[in-house]
């Protein structure tokens, strides 16, 4: 069984954090990407919240936003980041000329020395993986069998870490995945979201944890629906749920 080092969280979010932020996010969002300003806030905050030397997993990299939100972090904490994203060749992915974005854009924010690329699948690294993690973000492919393995990476957290998923609610395979992993799990407290960006925690929940999950279906069946008729063209709709944007809620 995987031991453990005691590595709880708990350094506090200063007001200072505000403008460090800032400047972080001015650099983060000229990176193409779907994280929203107020999810790239959370992903700091909770992250910020690590000991010194913590080691945070990002699956799913893309060109290097939430990397670079994350990176921010980790020059302040002495930590690592290890982003996996296997870059897969091919229209859907992006291939090598993505990852040559994703290196360009953490060398241009200067995060390059604290972040770690692993080009490999996830679901493909985990099952040899020895080393211990203190932080997981997860926003790698966005369907059922994914989402569940991914969400296996916890044994490798300490209790009571912060796992962050992003397209919660919005994706039919994360949701599911959510639904069927989390809602009855002994070791995942559902917190709060951010957008499509869910807040959990190692911890045993209550049933008032599960139950806010299942609070959310309603707010995930509204983004399939908008979803549906974006993908029909059919954005004044869509506008009269709220929704005036021509991309798919995130």
């Amino acid at each position: 069984m995987h031991q453990h080092r005691d590595r709880c969280g708990g350094r506090p979010v200063t007001a200072a954090d505000d403008e460090r932020f800032e400047r972080l996010w001015e650099v983060a969002d000229q990176i193409p990407g779907w994280l929203t300003r107020a999810q790239g806030r959370l992903l700091y905050d909770e992250s910020r919240r690590l000991p010194v030397g913590a080691t945070m997993l990002e699956i799913g990299s893309h060109q290097g936003r939430s990397t670079v939100v994350l990176g921010g972090v980790a020059r302040t904490l002495d930590a690592t980041v290890i982003a996996m994203d296997p870059f897969v060749d091919g229209r859907l992915f992006g291939g090598t000329p993505t990852k040559d974005k994703f290196l360009a854009h953490l060398e241009q924010a200067g995060v390059t020395e604290v972040v770690r690329h692993v080009e490999d699948y996830s679901t493909q690294a985990r099952p040899g993986w020895t080393e211990d993690l203190d932080f997981l973000y997860i926003d790698g492919k966005h369907d059922f069998w994914t989402l569940s393995d991914d969400l296996r990476w916890r044994s490798f957290l300490p209790p009571g870490a912060t796992i962050l998923v992003h397209d919660a609610y919005s994706s039919i395979g994360v949701t599911l995945g959510i639904l069927a992993r989390v809602l009855f799990a002994s070791d995942l407290t559902y917190v709060s979201r951010e957008g499509s960006m869910a807040l959990f925690r190692t911890t045993r929940p209550r049933l008032a944890d599960r139950w806010r999950i299942v609070r959310e279906v309603p707010w995930w069946l509204r983004n399939v629906g908008i979803k549906l008729l974006l993908r029909f063209r059919l954005r004044p709709i869509a506008r009269l749920v709220g929704h005036d944007s021509p991309y798919d809620p995130y």
